[in-house]
């Protein structure tokens, strides 16, 4: 995969496993190749997650990987992030390319037509789900399938990266369908070891 970089993208949820220490998983994942993670921890007040977000940084820069942070322009701004992943409905890439000049933006779309949208206002790329069904998303509705990221890799120019319920064995079928990379949660989080779940998660990429 070529741009931007990465064809494993993890996205992180502390609530989803309280029992262990959140940057303890990341570092064991980065061990493992991953090379891109987005802070998303929505119920953070700034001031917590500026911190975490620095120490996150300082993790990801060791194992030269790519932070990107969740609509927090200012915590991305202060940290020195590689990217920032915007929600639907918020602020629009092309409102965040005044002051996000020369860094990568993401956005996460429910739809086609969301992602359509993403692309024409200047997203790099597009997280699109949730493909399967998966706890951390159902509050977004019944799981899209596979059509619509059928239908969004062949009309999009930008990667779009499948996200929900995705495991090592959907891999194929979801690459196949014309997603140019995977987005996940617990597949990474949930692992009782991170480091080889990612190994094995990029060979599978790696061999399609």
């Amino acid at each position: 995969m070529k741009y931007p970089g990465f064809s494993l993208y993890l996205v992180t949820d502390r609530k989803s496993i309280p029992d262990k220490d959140l940057l303890t998983v990341i570092k064991s994942a980065l061990e493992g190749g991953l090379r891109a993670v987005q802070l998303r921890e929505k119920d953070m007040g700034g001031r917590e997650l500026f911190a975490l977000a620095q120490r996150l940084k300082s993790l990801t820069s060791e194992y030269g990987a790519k932070l990107f942070i969740n609509d927090r322009l200012d915590v991305a701004l202060g940290v020195g992030a590689d990217g920032i992943h915007l929600g639907a409905g918020g602020f629009s890439p092309a409102d965040l390319k005044k002051v996000w000049k020369g860094k990568l933006i993401g956005v996460s779309a429910h739809s086609v037509a969301e992602a359509i949208r993403a692309e024409r206002e200047g997203a790099h790329f597009i997280t699109l789900g949730p493909v399967f069904h998966t706890p951390s998303k159902e509050r977004y509705g019944k799981p899209i399938g596979l059509g619509p990221v059928k239908e969004a890799g062949r009309k999009l120019k930008i990667p779009v990266f499948a996200i929900g319920g995705i495991k090592k064995e959907r891999i194929g079928e979801v690459i196949s369908s014309g997603a140019r990379g995977v987005a996940l949660i617990s597949g990474v989080l949930k692992s009782a070891d991170p480091k080889k779940s990612v190994k094995e998660m990029l060979e599978e990429l790696s061999n399609l």
